[in-house]
């Protein structure tokens, strides 16, 4: 179901265990189960599968005010409405707040999402992050070593002033979790708001030379290289 872009990998179980996929006529509610592709018919929602699509890798530069989702109830501008000339329908691979921007994979291969959004991977992410004040050396060593939030103790980081602005310090972040609004909360922790965020790097990608709205697509070279990453 991921495969044919269906949804991504985990909201395909959740359809299956929901009892809304069907094969050759029968509900199916265990996710695992091996059907032919060119034997077997598949119904999810009572439409029946496509055959797989072609699979798409885009780089995105999302810009601030857009949602990382494919849908939004409030109205609001989806990072979808960027992608023109995209005929295959995209899921962003994780997601950056509303009002963070930069580096955003968007793809309909399920199974890289999956990989590349499971904490058991530890695929790296890069924040340039501008924060209220200016961290101390204490502060920077907790961020570090890992500090407590309400979902639990964070995993050890890459911390480093880069530079400052007007006695606000820029940071360097870097982050093996995909926890929501995790450095925001990091840096609320340490008592040092974050003013703006913005993603250069996910695992061996970077942000390079794009502009905010700007997409690519992936070379074959990268999507190896990021699959290799991933571990699969």
């Amino acid at each position: 179901m991921a495969r044919a872009g269906v949804a991504s990998r985990r909201r395909s179980e959740e359809l299956i265990v929901e009892g809304k996929v069907m094969v050759n006529g029968k509900p199916v509610t265990t996710p695992g189960l091996k059907i032919d592709p060119l034997r077997d018919r598949v119904e999810v929602d009572g439409q029946f599968l496509r055959k797989p699509e072609k699979k798409v890798y885009l780089l995105l530069y999302k810009p601030t005010g857009y949602v990382s989702t494919v849908s939004d109830p409030r109205g609001r501008r989806k990072v979808t409405d960027l992608l023109h000339g995209i005929k295959q329908r995209v899921y962003p691979v994780g997601r950056l707040d509303f009002d963070s921007e930069g580096l955003l994979l968007l793809t309909n291969d399920g199974a890289l999402t999956y990989a590349l959004t499971h904490p058991r991977h530890e695929v790296p992410k890069t924040y340039l992050v501008m924060v209220q004040g200016m961290p101390n050396r204490q502060q920077i060593e907790a961020l570090q070593n890992g500090v407590k939030l309400e979902d639990g103790l964070t995993a050890p980081a890459g911390v480093r002033i880069i530079g400052s602005r007007k006695n606000n310090a820029l940071m360097e972040i870097t982050i093996r979790e995909g926890r929501n609004r995790q450095v925001r909360r990091m840096c609320e922790h340490i008592g040092h708001p974050v003013l703006s965020l913005k993603r250069v790097r996910v695992g061996p990608l970077r942000l390079g030379d794009l502009q905010p709205g700007q997409f690519r697509h992936l070379t074959v070279k990268e999507v190896h290289r990021l699959k290799k990453a991933a571990r699969i």
